[in-house]
């Protein structure tokens, strides 16, 4: 799918403590699913997407993140001192994608059915959106444990703080900048940007058709090969 109109960031700059020895000596977007390292499975999502700029931000084991990215078309945004969290690591990545509104998954997730990025843009509203989160309902994830993030209304915004969050953000978004931009702190994450959004009512959820596993901890991986396989993926 040619065209598509957002650069991409991918998240892969964590120490992954919670794989244990599986991240000891490789950083946990390197670790294999299904014959695949994990962040290839997010590069090959982008591709599928048609993406013509994508953003990688590495920290630990980072010369192991740059080797096997070598000789590909993508940006490394590299957080040398520090792991910059999620919102300082897209604010530190700016000047790679632009200031146009930008894509973001994260490389510890595996998606299966729709393409994650081209159903974010078919529903992309920049009049109402700041935001657009990729969300599954709690009881359709695998390996995420038993807490939901988001209450999703009707009209599609999101909301939490109050019981009841059902529905789980599952790494996939669309996001305008602005706010990441001007945020003065270099180390935050975007869980303070989504609630600004959420606040001004610009917040909003979509859910994912299809599965989604997440490779937090060393059982995902397992979980990850197996809703692969009854996709047809391995």
């Amino acid at each position: 799918m040619p065209g598509f109109p957002f650069p991409l960031m991918v998240f892969a700059a964590g120490f992954g403590t919670r794989m244990g020895a599986l991240t000891k000596d490789r950083p946990k977007p390197l670790i294999p699913v299904a014959g695949r390292a994990l962040i290839d499975h997010a590069l090959a999502i982008g591709a599928e997407a048609g993406v013509s700029r994508t953003v990688v931000n590495t920290h630990y084991k980072a010369d192991q993140m740059a080797a096997h990215l070598a000789g590909r078309d993508i940006a490394i945004s590299h957080e040398p001192d520090q792991i910059l969290e999620t919102g300082g690591g897209l604010k530190a990545a700016l000047p790679l994608l632009g200031t146009a509104p930008v894509a973001i998954l994260n490389s510890d997730g595996i998606w299966t059915g729709a393409n994650p990025l081209t159903q974010l843009a078919a529903a992309w509203d920049p009049d109402r959106m700041e935001a657009l989160l990729l969300l599954l309902p709690l009881d359709r994830t695998l390996a995420h444990g038993p807490k939901g993030d988001f209450r999703l209304a009707p009209d599609g915004r999101i909301s939490r703080g109050e019981g009841g969050e059902d529905h789980v953000y599952i790494g996939a978004q669309i996001l305008k900048t602005g706010r990441i931009a001007t945020t003065p702190d270099a180390v935050f994450g975007l869980n303070r940007t989504w609630t600004e959004m959420i606040a001004a009512g610009t917040a909003f959820g979509l859910v994912h058709d299809g599965g989604w596993c997440d490779v937090g901890h060393p059982e995902g991986v397992a979980e990850a090969e197996r809703l692969l396989h009854s996709a047809g993926h391995g």
